[in-house]
């Protein structure tokens, strides 16, 4: 019985819970592309598409500080809003500016990060994150 209520139940179990799992799975994962970018900055620099007029090099840099600082920052739970707000803005340039009239496929990367960062934003960052202790 206890499975069946497990499985097709409509019970919340654990809210702050489920917001840690995405806060860690997603932010963990977009770390280690941040991380590659980051390790190999100077092969990826001459070829870095450059979307804000900036230069490649400062593109890059602010896409490594959103793909791994502000998921450090996700992942910690801290300045959780202002980081995810980073990386909902590198996501929607990925989708509309990067891949624009791309098919899908070659942007579903970035709207599977879309969708929980959106969903964490707007639920916030839970009681289990720095953000909660540094509130209490």
């Amino acid at each position: 019985m206890r499975l069946k209520q497990l499985l097709v139940g409509t019970h919340r179990y654990n809210p702050d819970l489920a917001i840690l799992v995405l806060r860690v799975g997603s932010g963990f994962f977009l770390a280690i592309h941040g991380w590659n970018k980051f390790i190999h900055f100077d092969e990826k620099v001459a070829d870095w598409p450059d979307p804000l007029h900036v230069g490649s090099f400062v593109s890059l840099a602010l896409t490594v500080f959103s793909e791994l600082v502000c998921s450090a920052l996700l992942i910690a739970g801290l300045l959780t809003r202002p980081a995810l707000a980073v990386l909902i803005a590198t996501m929607l340039i990925i989708i509309f500016v990067i891949h624009a009239g791309d098919p899908v496929t070659d942007r579903e990367h970035a709207f599977l990060f879309l969708i929980p960062f959106v969903a964490i934003f707007l639920f916030g960052p839970g009681q289990y994150s720095l953000d909660a202790l540094i509130k209490k």
